[in-house]
């Protein structure tokens, strides 16, 4: 029995060291890039998906894609249509789509970010954070 504890101590300490070892070799950006990317990879699940689909590609003709599309050329108009939600007509990619999305006012600015880092990342052709401040500078900017 006391070898079978100082086996198993043994294991969780080896592999907190090779993970220690691993994580110090990463700069602290790098850290704060995967941060915010598997926390807003969580976010967009939860929020985004049901409709924009967990692979970006939208609903049909119903709900616009999110991987290739044009409407991330525009980073503000995306930051200020997650948090205000949007209504009316959209042309994405050529097609227009006329469903309301609601707003996400429960998100915090941090939230935004980090669904936006992961947005741009996955499908933006982007390797960089969206950084809090500038969302809350875009969303000042958005009246909302």
């Amino acid at each position: 029995m006391k070898n079978n504890i100082c086996s198993t101590t043994f294991q969780v300490v080896s592999k907190l060291l090779i993970i220690s070892i691993i994580v110090s070799c990463k700069s602290p950006e790098k850290v704060k890039l995967e941060q915010f990317y598997v926390n807003g990879q969580e976010l967009y699940e939860q929020n985004c998906a049901n409709c924009h689909q967990k692979d970006g590609s939208g609903f049909k003709d119903l709900y616009p894609p999110i991987a290739g599309s044009d409407f991330l050329k525009n980073k503000e108009a995306v930051i200020c249509i997650i948090r205000n939600g949007a209504s009316g007509e959209m042309t994405v990619n050529g097609k227009v789509y006329n469903q309301q999305m609601p707003a996400n006012a429960q998100l915090y600015d941090l939230d935004i970010a980090a669904i936006t880092t992961y947005i741009y990342n996955k499908w933006g052709n982007e390797s960089a954070i969206t950084e809090t401040d500038s969302v809350k500078k875009v969303l000042q900017r958005c009246g909302k």
